[in-house]
């Protein structure tokens, strides 16, 4: 796919995991997860990167990625904290896509940093990069089961689809595999379906998504702005455009496993998964 980017969302504080986890370790040979979603996004066919981080792992990052990628790859770094306004903890996810506003101008692939998605998922998204414009986007959603630690409960965007079209996401929390092997909201709730697609976000945007995401960042702040934690989330105002009638956004199922970062106690876990999924 030509003239087209990876933007990775890697400036959040980590506070559950207790430290970076952009930069945790997770490969035999010290790659963190973000290597990954870089070498599968270019093999897919991107042609550019953009990191957007907060300014103190700024230097951090980009030298990590400088010296496990080269000076080959055509690599941009923005500050999420340099848009502003200035707050301790950064404003979510449609903020964050926001500050690459100015070097993003082509149809991109946006991604977390601290999320394991595998090749064929970026390979689908990058195949689908031709099919996004002004009025349309793609969501690489995964089935739940595919996403769900072997014990604990979780939060999940679950998602509504009609006729391949996303119509609503949920965040759901309470999700867990139950001893009997079902899932469910707890262990007497009725059970879910493994395939219930859900998002963890992984998209494929036209750049003009920016002038709406704007829109609905304004919106969001001229309402919060004196709050010191709420966050403007991008499945949150991804569902107001479509409810709206602003955007259809395309669901495609991966078959791949998820894998995340989000407490301490997840790192051995995927340090295992991603050693038995890259073989």
């Amino acid at each position: 796919m030509t003239n087209s980017s990876l933007v990775v969302m890697a400036a959040g504080l980590g506070s559950r995991f207790g430290g970076v986890k952009q930069l945790a370790p997770v490969g035999p040979d010290g790659e963190v997860i973000l290597d990954y979603t870089i070498r599968d996004s270019l093999d897919a066919g991107v042609e550019q990167v953009v990191l957007i981080v907060r300014s103190e792992i700024r230097d951090d990052t980009e030298a990590h990625v400088r010296a496990v990628h080269g000076d080959g790859v055509p690599l941009t770094v923005v500050c999420q904290d340099d848009l502003g306004p200035p707050r301790d903890k950064p404003w979510g996810t449609v903020h964050a896509v926001l500050s690459a506003a100015e070097v993003v101008a082509s149809p991109f692939v946006l991604a977390n940093a601290d999320d394991y998605y595998g090749r064929r998922s970026f390979q689908l998204a990058v195949d689908h990069l031709g099919h996004v414009d002004e009025s349309r986007a793609l969501l690489v959603a995964f089935d739940l089961g595919n996403t769900l630690p072997a014990t604990g409960a979780v939060t999940r965007g679950v998602c509504q689809v009609t006729d391949g079209r996303l119509t609503a996401i949920a965040e759901t929390g309470g999700l867990q595999r139950r001893a009997d092997g079902t899932i469910g909201l707890g262990p007497d709730a009725h059970a879910i379906a493994h395939s219930t697609p859900v998002s963890m976000n992984l998209w494929a945007f036209h750049p003009s998504i920016m002038d709406k995401l704007q829109n609905r960042w304004d919106l969001f702040h001229a309402a919060t702005s004196g709050h010191a934690t709420a966050e403007c989330l991008l499945p949150t105002e991804i569902g107001e455009l479509i409810n709206s009638g602003d955007l259809t956004v395309e669901v495609v199922s991966s078959p791949e496993t998820w894998t995340g970062l989000t407490n301490p106690d997840d790192l051995e876990t995927v340090r295992e998964l991603i050693a038995d999924l890259r073989r």
